[in-house]
């Protein structure tokens, strides 16, 4: 007997060739492309949606049973009627930024060891310092501490590369009964599967404990609405006054105000910031005006590919579907994330 076709509304600007590769995964999927709007007559049918921003309404789509979601954050969508509607799985995207973001953080690190910062700013004012030596005289990063604040893929990813370049990890994982990483996408070859790059792992609640020891801490901890910053005023104020924080989660993870208050101050070395409470960051913001920071615009797991690996990821959990398999990157509603 004839199975009966799923009916598959892609809500995203996906090219021929990657939608050609969706279709490919079993001619049950009827596959559909609709951007940049979706058409309110397609709702009623439609039983899997591929997703940035366009949500329908619970009674729009009775048929619904899962989203698939564009980006790895789930935050901004969690207030959305359907994705409160139990009965609709829904899954993100995490898992294809990990090489870029981990990338992304290792060059900040890189970045503020070898004093780029200042290399550009003589570079900007046309001078050769006298003092050249004295100014750029890095540590060895073979040897450094680098803390991560959440130990999921991009975490992971950076551990393999800290790692090959002789560094400590340390890290703060949720389960620590729970160390590999099966429930979630993984890039092949990437990452730290099985948990045990870390020489030791932290509970969160002892993220301070990890921070006094790190020359540099990662912040990739997912945003749970409700939830005190991660790196608190506590965190902050037992760093070391040359470590260097680098947050590409969210930015209300870390308390920001008393971010800039130890950067000013000089308690903390240094800070690379992708992410900020406020998006755009203001104008008035006192982040703009300090030397010790690097600010880009929340573009760390951008890629000149990110299509094609959203799509594999969305293959691949499409024929865990067919299959009745547990879905990878599945958000938990009790967690929040």
């Amino acid at each position: 007997m004839a199975q009966e076709p799923i009916r598959v509304v892609v809500a995203m600007d996906f090219s021929d060739e990657i939608m050609a590769e969706l279709r490919a995964v079993s001619p049950r999927l009827h596959i559909e492309r609709h951007h940049p709007n979706v058409p309110d007559s397609v709702w009623a049918d439609t039983e899997i949606l591929y997703t940035w921003r366009h949500f329908p309404e619970p009674a729009q789509a009775p048929r619904l049973r899962w989203i698939q979601t564009q980006f790895a954050g789930l935050d901004g969508i969690i207030k959305q009627p359907i994705v409160k509607a139990e009965d609709v799985e829904i899954t993100s995207a995490s898992g294809i930024h990990t090489v870029q973001m981990a990338e992304f953080c290792l060059g900040m690190m890189l970045a503020f060891n070898y004093k780029i910062p200042a290399v550009l700013q003589y570079q900007a004012k046309a001078e050769w310092p006298a003092n050249a030596i004295k100014i750029f005289n890095p540590q060895d990063m073979r040897g450094q501490t680098l803390g991560i604040a959440g130990y999921g893929s991009i975490g992971r990813e950076l551990a393999r590369l800290a790692d090959a370049m002789g560094m400590t990890v340390l890290a703060t994982k949720r389960n620590l009964k729970h160390l590999d990483d099966s429930d979630g996408y993984t890039i092949p070859g990437t990452g730290d599967p099985e948990g045990g790059i870390p020489a030791r792992l932290y509970p969160p609640e002892a993220t301070a404990s990890m921070a006094a020891l790190c020359d540099f801490l990662v912040v990739t901890t997912p945003l749970v609405e409700g939830a005190p910053p991660v790196i608190s005023e506590a965190v902050l104020n037992v760093m070391k006054p040359t470590a260097v924080l680098i947050n590409v989660a969210r930015g209300a993870v870390v308390d920001e105000a008393a971010l800039i208050t130890a950067l000013s101050s000089g308690k903390l070395g240094g800070a690379a910031l992708d992410v900020f409470k406020e998006e755009p960051l203001p104008s008035s913001s006192p982040l703009w005006n300090l030397e010790n920071v690097i600010l880009s615009p929340h573009i760390s797991g951008n890629n000149a590919r990110y299509h094609e690996k959203a799509a594999a990821l969305f293959a691949e959990n499409l024929q865990r579907y067919l299959n009745n398999q547990p879905l990878l990157n599945r958000f938990d509603r009790k967690r929040g994330y």
